[in-house]
């Protein structure tokens, strides 16, 4: 599900060139770049987690297998449609998008509100690391309802995990980058052993006994939501959220040559989102027929959600180095990526201090297993927040001229805070989250209409605030 495992070829994306100009011709790259890139950063530690969380939430065969299909056409097509068509004619970074039409103050609270939440994701992988990191310890593994630590030795790997990630993203890109783009063909190897394995261990040796592997579903687990059709469509349609309605890879296929490059997401839709989540839910499925596992049941309490034991139980060692590394090159870039956003906000400290600032929000995440164990949830929380900024975005470029506003009026009109900007996304964010809560509809349900209406409400704030310029 990480976004961030770029290719060396396109490395420039996170190396600061061409910030605040737009990418000039010699810089473009194939579709090629882009296809290696985005097969091997959605099968990484997040989907670890993901796989069996759907078990949890008691899908069914026909849910998660066709669901998965339809979700993850659509978030493709929202990359290709979308994202790919307004980056490649603009050609700028989110961030430089982003200041053009809110404001620099304004931009300072998205950096703020993304620095944060990159650090949990960070967080929830650091804690994917430390299960595989603990089985050599006999360390005790967090269970699906934990939310605190769990023990002194929990704690103890959790830290060094988090100190050794801060310490190499603090390095600079190069290092994160090329270390990433090595292990992800062995991450996505693992996945495809870890899937092969368990079947054999299930048993299964037709499409038929794979089916009913999830069957016509079940109760979800104490704790978890039941996960519908509808429930696998939305919520893989907008697991990554922030990257395509939310505009966040603006930044990625700037460096486009061709707008059908966005079709390039499709690898890590396939890949990722859809055999690395069957095989990692496959191991859970082997896990839930253990003796450990139906004594938990039959207490009524879930069974743990530990990618390290799982791994481990399918493929010995490897399975071991793949959860940490899956973890790690998840971990490690959005920490650098979190350290980013936040020099955005304190310009004057080192690259180096931010990213360990970040990291050790990161590590403090890491050790509450609620962030990974709710994963699902955090996710969409992630997308909601973040997404409606890429609607303003999506608006002013479809529909400035029809509805007869300034484009990039924040920069026009040299503004620091475009009112317009706030207010719609402040209006559509608070409606539809109160809906969420009030009315316990799930937050990826409302996602899409609080996407709308900010677009919407950017359009007619700006055509009644906007000045002539």
């Amino acid at each position: 599900m990480s976004q961030f495992n770029i290719e060396e070829d396109i490395e420039e994306i996170a190396g600061g060139e061409f910030e605040r100009t737009p990418v000039p011709q010699s810089k473009l790259k194939s579709w090629k770049s882009f296809l290696g890139m985005y097969a091997g950063e959605h099968a990484a530690g997040t989907e670890f987690m993901i796989g069996p969380l759907f078990l949890t939430a008691g899908v069914s065969a026909f849910d998660l297998i066709i669901g998965l299909l339809l979700g993850n056409l659509l978030a493709v097509l929202s990359w290709r449609f979308l994202t790919a068509e307004i980056a490649v004619k603009n050609r700028l970074t989110l961030y430089y998008q982003l200041e053009k039409i809110c404001g620099k103050k304004l931009v300072i609270g998205y950096n703020l509100a993304n620095g944060i939440l990159f650090c949990f994701l960070a967080g929830a992988m650091i804690t994917v690391s430390a299960t595989a990191v603990g089985i050599p310890f006999d360390m005790e593994m967090p269970k699906l309802t934990d939310t605190t630590p769990n023990g002194p030795t929990w704690i103890i790997i959790v830290i060094i995990i988090g100190a050794v990630i801060s310490l190499i993203a603090s390095k600079g890109y190069d290092t994160v980058s090329k270390a990433a783009n090595w292990m992800s063909p062995l991450i996505v190897l693992a996945f495809v052993a870890c899937g092969v394995v368990a079947l054999g261990q299930l048993g299964v040796n037709s499409f038929s006994e794979f089916w009913d592997i999830w069957g016509e579903g079940s109760e979800p687990f104490p704790g978890q939501i039941k996960f519908t059709f509808w429930h696998v469509v939305i919520w893989s349609w907008f697991a990554n959220a922030a990257m395509h309605v939310g505009m966040s890879d603006l930044s990625v296929f700037r460096f486009a040559k061709k707008k059908s490059s966005g079709w390039t997401t499709a690898a890590g839709m396939y890949v990722g989102h859809y055999m690395a989540w069957i095989a990692a839910a496959l191991l859970y499925a082997v896990y839930l027929k253990s003796p450990e596992a139906q004594a938990f049941l039959s207490n009524g309490e879930a069974p743990p959600v530990a990618p390290g034991p799982l791994a481990h139980n399918a493929i010995g060692v490897f399975g071991i180095i793949a959860v940490v590394l899956a973890g790690w090159t998840t971990a490690n870039p959005t920490i650098y990526r979190a350290g980013l956003a936040f020099q955005a906000i304190i310009p004057k400290v080192s690259t180096f201090w931010v990213t360990i600032i970040a990291g050790t929000i990161a590590t403090i995440a890491g050790l509450f297993p609620a962030f990974a164990m709710k994963l699902l949830g955090f996710v969409a929380l992630y997308g909601f927040i973040l997404a409606p900024f890429g609607a303003i975005i999506v608006f002013e470029h479809f529909f400035h001229k029809k509805v007869g506003i300034v484009k990039n009026y924040a920069e026009a009109a040299n503004l620091a805070f475009n009112k317009s900007v706030f207010l719609a996304w402040a209006i559509s964010f608070g409606l539809f989250y109160f809906i969420s809560v009030q009315f316990d509809v799930f937050l990826s349900f409302v996602t899409l209409p609080a996407w709308l209406l900010c677009g919407l409400l950017f359009l007619i704030f700006s055509k009644y605030f906007q000045k002539r310029i």
